[in-house]
């Protein structure tokens, strides 16, 4: 039996650039299909459905997207030939690696991963991680690598939609797992830090995609970026939730 070609998306090739309005409204319409605010797993947790365990494997795998957030702005910044673009960006890697003055997120998050009951030095390990979630996290740092630096920097772009996400789970959060109350500093940051690092990157976006094509391949990168923050939680709702076939090696729970 011949192998079919896997389809792909059509990136349009030429049409009139968009304006700095229509590039957002088109960045805004990937949030509202493709980002992970809408996956069950995530549905789950804002309905209290979440046993500790399950957030103790949500937190422990997420650190490991969170442990390379700063690695992945290391590389674009290491790619970027305006020294007022490094200054800008540098900015993302303290935010995550802090600095004298600031713990900054990767440590915030070890706090919450501590509040769910898992050990630290098992988190910063990365004991007990899906193979998923690293094929998924590591799918990341290939796109900032060996794509554009336009693509790269529009990778960034869930953060125009991760403030209200944010809003919403400190709040649930907070009423169905008030046990975690003491580890949320990580999110409360976030609200502050997103929303002024997407208004960069749009910019930066508009400013530099010099063609429609561009602008779209822009869009598309912000699509895959949305496909990996799913396919981490794919592979969470697969591991602890239904049907629960934890991988051999993986973290395993001890309350459903």
């Amino acid at each position: 039996m011949a192998v079919q070609p896997v389809e792909t998306e059509t990136i349009p090739q030429a049409g009139p650039l968009l304006t700095l309005d229509e590039l957002r409204a088109g960045l805004q319409a990937v949030g509202e299909e493709r980002y992970h605010h809408k996956h069950p797993f995530h549905l789950m947790m804002h309905e209290g459905q979440l046993s500790r365990g399950q957030l103790q494997a949500w937190a422990l795998n997420r650190y490991y997207y969170q442990s390379i957030i700063p690695i992945k702005d290391s590389i674009i910044l290491s790619r970027g030939p305006d020294p007022v673009f490094r200054r800008a960006w540098r900015k993302r890697v303290v935010d995550h690696d802090g600095d004298a003055t600031s713990e900054g997120g990767i440590k915030r998050w070890v706090k919450l991963a501590e509040a769910t009951g898992l050990d630290a030095a098992q988190v910063r390990a990365g004991t007990g991680i899906l193979p998923a979630t690293r094929f998924a996290v590591n799918e990341y740092l290939n796109i900032v690598r060996n794509r554009s630096l336009l693509e790269a920097v529009a990778s960034s772009l869930t953060e125009l939609f991760s403030a209200k996400l944010i809003t919403l789970r400190v709040e649930k959060l907070r009423q169905f797992y008030p046990w975690l109350s003491g580890g949320l500093d990580y999110f409360e940051a976030r609200l502050y830090q997103a929303p002024e690092d997407a208004q960069f990157a749009v910019n930066y976006v508009y400013d530099n995609a010099k063609t429609r094509a561009e602008q779209e391949l822009a869009i598309q990168a912000l699509r895959d970026k949305c496909d990996i923050l799913w396919a981490q939680l794919d592979a969470l709702y697969f591991a602890y939730v239904q049907p629960g076939w934890p991988p051999p090696g993986a973290f395993r729970i001890e309350d459903k």
